[in-house]
């Protein structure tokens, strides 16, 4: 699974996440971005057309050096600077309290230890910062759950360790945020299974 994993997976997703439906939410995400931002799971760099005027620099996390390679048009085409912040969500080599907003778009599923990431991130912002999120994850409905549980070992191995069925509301409150904003739905468009989404903001205490 190497060559699948670092080659072809990078270049699957930044088509099926750079369609046409998730484009509204991405820019809904970005809006209120603001000053220092840390952005976990950078990817092929499709936020970054959306960041606001407000947003001074971007830390960019992200651990396949194929999606920064292909990110590269669009980092030089926004005139925000945009840092390379390290392989891993888990152990974020930067200062404490330095960021005032984070982001993550759909990248909550895929980190191993998303309960030391989210920690990470939260003592990398500073108190009151906000984490601007949308992810999927646990459905509501057991019929949905179902599917989900079935799907999910193959999901992991064939979209780069994506997990269905994290609670991601409880996961991101567990880490000592607390949440200010939570919208849940299920995205349009998207198998049901894999389409429970969850997009909010969450505040560092």
């Amino acid at each position: 699974m190497g060559f699948y994993r670092d080659e072809i997976l990078p270049r699957f997703q930044d088509q099926v996440m750079g369609r046409t439906p998730n484009r509204a939410v991405r820019a809904r995400v970005c809006e209120q971005l603001r000053g220092d931002v840390i952005e976990l799971g950078f990817g092929t760099g499709l936020n970054a057309r959306y960041y606001p005027p407000g947003v001074s620099r971007v830390v960019a996390v992200e651990p396949s050096k194929v999606c920064m390679r292909i990110a590269e048009p669009r980092i030089a085409a926004t005139s925000i600077a945009i840092e390379y912040g390290g392989l891993t969500g888990e152990h974020l080599d930067v200062p404490s309290h330095e960021f005032d907003t984070a982001l993550s778009t759909w990248t909550l599923c895929s980190i191993p230890n998303l309960g030391a990431a989210l920690e990470e991130l939260r003592r990398v912002l500073k108190p009151g910062g906000t984490f601007h999120f949308i992810e999927h994850g646990h459905a509501p409905d057991e019929s949905v759950v179902r599917w989900q549980e079935r799907m999910e070992p193959i999901n992991k191995r064939l979209a780069g360790g994506c997990h269905l069925t994290r609670h991601i509301g409880e996961d991101i409150e567990r880490a000592g945020f607390e949440i200010e904003a939570l919208n849940t739905y299920y995205f349009e468009g998207e198998p049901k299974p894999m389409g429970y989404t969850y997009e909010g903001i969450a505040v560092s205490r």
